[in-house]
C-alpha cells in the first residue's frame, strides 16, 4: 500500500468576501497551476499573513471556501507568534486568527490559523483496495535515501472528489528529506 507523498507549503484559503476585500470587488482567483486534488489549484494571488511577532507571504489556493483558513507549519507559526493547533482541514472553530493583507485591503480573520494534520487523500476505490476507511488513523513509512522516518497519526480521508496522495507540511518534509517523487508505505 504505497501513496505519493506531497509537501504542502504554507497557504491560505479565502472566502469570496475576503477575496473581494483583499483584491477588490471584482476580483477572481487566477489559476497558476492545478494541484493533485481534482478542482484544487494554486493561484497567482498572494497575501501577507500578519501575527503578533512577524509576517510572511503566502499563496492563495482555490477555489474559494466557506471559511478562511490559514495553513502554516510550526516553524511558520513560531515566526508569526501564533499558537496554531494541529487540525484537519476545515476544522477552524476555536483556532487563533491573524491579519491578512492584500493589495486592496486587509482582513482581521477571527479564527482559521492551523497546522494541518498530516493526512492521506483516497478515492473510495483505492480506499477499498487498501482496506482503509474514512477517518481511520494509520502510520506511513518514508524510506528516503538519507533519513528514513515513520509518521504516526496520519488521518485517512476518503471521498470521490479525491486523488490518492499524502500531504505533509514543510517541517515534516524537511525532517524526512522528502523529494517530489517520494512514496510512503501505509502501515495499518
Amino acid at each position: 500500500m504505497k501513496v505519493i507523498v506531497e509537501t504542502s507549503a504554507r497557504h491560505v484559503h479565502v472566502t469570496e468576501e475576503t477575496l473581494h476585500t483583499l483584491f477588490g470587488p471584482d476580483a477572481v482567483l487566477t489559476k497558476k497551476k492545478d494541484l493533485s486534488q481534482p478542482g484544487q489549484f494554486a493561484c497567482f494571488e498572494k497575501v501577507t499573513i500578519v501575527g503578533p511577532k512577524g509576517e510572511m507571504v503566502a499563496s492563495i489556493l482555490g477555489p474559494t471556501r466557506p471559511a478562511d483558513q490559514i495553513e502554516v507549519s510550526f516553524s511558520d507559526a513560531r515566526k508569526l507568534g501564533i499558537a496554531a493547533p494541529v487540525r484537519e482541514s476545515g476544522d477552524v472553530a476555536g483556532t487563533p486568527g491573524c491579519k491578512l493583507i492584500g493589495p486592496m485591503g486587509e482582513v482581521d480573520v477571527k479564527e482559521g490559523v492551523m497546522v494541518a494534520k498530516r493526512h492521506i487523500h483516497l478515492d473510495p476505490k483505492t480506499a477499498e483496495e487498501f482496506g482503509l476507511k474514512d477517518k481511520q488513523v494509520v502510520s506511513v513509512a518514508l524510506n528516503g535515501k538519507d533519513r528514513k522516518l515513520v509518521f504516526g497519526d496520519v488521518v485517512v480521508r476518503v471521498s470521490p472528489k479525491f486523488a490518492p496522495a499524502m500531504h505533509i507540511d514543510t517541517d515534516e518534509a524537511n525532517a524526512a528529506c522528502a523529494t517530489p517523487d517520494m512514496e510512503g508505505e501505509i502501515i495499518v
